[in-house]
């Protein structure tokens, strides 16, 4: 009776080991391998850095139109010129936003793959084809979550 007593609680530490070192390793979530999640953050870091160059660009240029607007002379002011600068100015603020929203969503795709949750449908719990993730890398849904949502 002694043997089983001893057994039985061999048993229950070795279970209380394992489930502590469950706790302390990373499930993976990720359908993909840790070499394809270093491939899509490849993709990401350079949309992401093509996306912060392009930001840039847009402050500069709106910085730009700010400063020319507060430099009209009277002989090159006129109603049309100063409404068109003004609309010019719109859609580079959109732009500028847009980019941003985009960086964004790149960022988070990075903390995805860094969580190993990267690539696994936010609707239907289910792979997102490597093909999407390639074209779109940021994305959260499989094409027939998408297209449901339409």
């Amino acid at each position: 009776m002694m043997i089983v007593k001893y057994l039985f609680a061999e048993q229950l530490i070795h279970k209380d080991k394992v489930m502590a070192d469950k706790s302390n390793t990373e499930e993976r979530v990720s359908p993909y391998s840790d070499k394809e999640l270093e491939y899509f953050r490849g993709i990401i870091e350079k949309k992401l850095k093509d996306s912060e160059d392009e930001l840039n660009t847009l402050q500069k240029s709106l910085r730009e139109s700010m400063e020319n607007a507060s430099d009209e002379s009277a002989y090159s002011f006129h109603m049309a010129d100063a409404g068109t600068d003004a609309q010019e100015r719109e859609k580079t603020y959109v732009l500028l936003n847009r980019t941003r929203k985009f960086i964004k969503y790149l960022d988070d795709a990075i903390k995805r793959i860094d969580n190993k949750t990267y690539g696994v449908c936010k609707v239907t719990g289910k792979k997102i084809a490597k093909g999407r993730l390639e074209a779109v890398p940021h994305t959260q849904l499989s094409i027939d979550a998408k297209l449901k949502r339409r």
